[in-house]
């Protein structure tokens, strides 16, 4: 069992620290974390809390999941890794169009239809 925990169903006013000291009581927190939206700043409603060992990470599991924090009741869970997530086309590397790309990718192209005069 790993020492990172999830933490889910947390409020919107729950911060790093109300998060950090929750969990202080059952024993020792190397980080706690909200996360929070990129755009916005809110918090998203989960976040992360790392124990100083996996039987403390144990333990928080059994006496803090399904108690309250901040009027919620929260979800811990043992973190499981990120699972690679398939392509969706969004973001990152290759031309996607705009300006410089070629007509069959709906960008601008630079060839006029009637035989390749430059604009």
């Amino acid at each position: 069992m790993a020492a990172k925990l999830f933490v889910g169903g947390l409020s919107w006013d729950t911060t790093d620290d109300s998060l950090r000291n929750f969990f202080a009581g059952v024993g020792t927190v190397t980080s706690a974390t909200v996360i929070t939206d990129k755009f916005s700043g809110k918090s998203r409603g989960f976040g992360f809390v790392e124990m100083g060992s996996d039987e403390e990470a144990k333990k928080a599991i059994a006496e803090l999941n399904g108690k309250q924090l901040d009027g919620r009741t929260i979800v811990v869970n043992e973190a499981k890794p990120m699972a690679p997530r398939e392509n969706r086309g969004f973001g990152g590397g290759g031309n996607r169009g705009g300006f410089g790309g070629g007509r069959d990718r709906g960008g601008f192209d630079r060839r006029d239809d009637r035989g390749g005069r430059n604009w």
